[in-house]
């Protein structure tokens, strides 16, 4: 995202990260187009608020995109409360700070999974449809979204919600599904394919440069407010549907390697496992906008960048 704006605005960027286990520097400054003169990070982490001195050093805001949460969902499952309290606080700070310095527009990251399963060939949900989390992670996320929607009626915060799908990239944290298959490739090890024989565990998936297109696109558009809405505005962002299976044979073929690969039906490590997400992205589309990349060409680009990048 901040590669994306450096490279089609001429906006300052501020960032706030933690810098946990997945908060890496170098994952901006090895970024294309980076000038240090344009971007600030500070160290902070959103468990607590933003208070006076830091907002202060921020100073004035046009713009807040809120991506952070915690977002692995088997680290969600195997140990739930720090999990969703994390995510609860980052939702909750970064609108109490949002409602003092009143940006253009608050948008809200979030995911397909607040939505909760599809069934192969099943009709999409549009934005708005009945949110049914399975996870502690997804649960979380329809948490933050609740939050943001409260101080967008409450206080006039001017909440936009995006539901993303999956992400692909490069510099993307090992943790995620496209590294691990490339690390496992790689090594020579055994992919592990969530679902059977015949109903494989698909995802929609968009690399990491169409879905910030799509935010600075939202960004540049009017916001509901209330009380002439009754809902913020809220949109799908959505990806190229691949199962899972499909993915790795396409990450073999890129790296010109075999792999071998187990399905793995209902895992201990996911119970409530879902197999299929699915979201309806029309409304985006007759904005205007599309995807910059489609996936086989973003797909290469990335996995070529981490075969030679394997230090990452």
């Amino acid at each position: 995202m901040c590669e994306h704006i450096l490279a089609n605005t001429d906006w300052h960027i501020t960032i706030l990260d933690a810098l946990t286990y997945a908060g890496d520097p170098a994952r901006i400054y090895e970024a294309g187009k980076f000038d240090p003169s344009r971007v600030r990070i500070f160290w902070h982490d959103l468990n607590a608020p933003i208070m006076d001195t830091l907002a202060r050093r921020i100073g004035d805001v046009d713009f807040i995109v809120n991506m952070a949460s915690n977002s692995h969902i088997d680290a969600s499952i195997a140990d739930p409360v720090p999990f969703v309290k994390n995510n609860v606080n980052v939702a909750l700070h970064m609108l109490e700070y949002a409602r003092v310095v009143m940006p253009g527009v608050f948008f809200q990251a979030s995911t397909d999974e607040v939505y909760g399963s599809i069934e192969p060939g099943g009709v999409p949900y549009k934005e708005w449809a009945p949110i049914n989390p399975s996870s502690p992670y997804s649960g979380s996320k329809a948490a933050q979204e609740a939050i943001a929607i409260a101080y967008w009626r409450t206080y006039g915060v001017p909440v936009l919600i995006g539901n993303l799908m999956n992400a692909v990239g490069e510099r993307q944290d090992r943790e995620k599904f496209v590294p691990k298959c490339v690390r496992s490739i790689l090594s020579g090890k055994e992919v592990v394919i969530h679902g059977t024989a015949d109903n494989i565990g698909s995802r929609h998936y968009l690399h990491a440069r169409n879905i910030s297109d799509a935010i600075l696109f939202l960004l540049g558009r009017p916001v509901a407010a209330y009380p002439d809405a009754d809902c913020p505005d809220r949109y799908n962002v959505v990806g190229e549907r691949l199962d899972n299976l499909a993915m790795a044979r396409k990450i073999a073929e890129i790296l010109a390697m075999p792999f071998v690969y187990r399905l793995d039906h209902n895992p201990r490590s996911r119970p409530g496992h879902d197999l299929h997400y699915g979201l309806d992205g029309s409304k985006l589309a007759a904005l205007g906008w599309k995807a910059p990349l489609d996936l086989d060409t973003s797909l290469e680009r990335t996995v070529k960048w981490m075969q030679q990048n394997t230090d990452w």
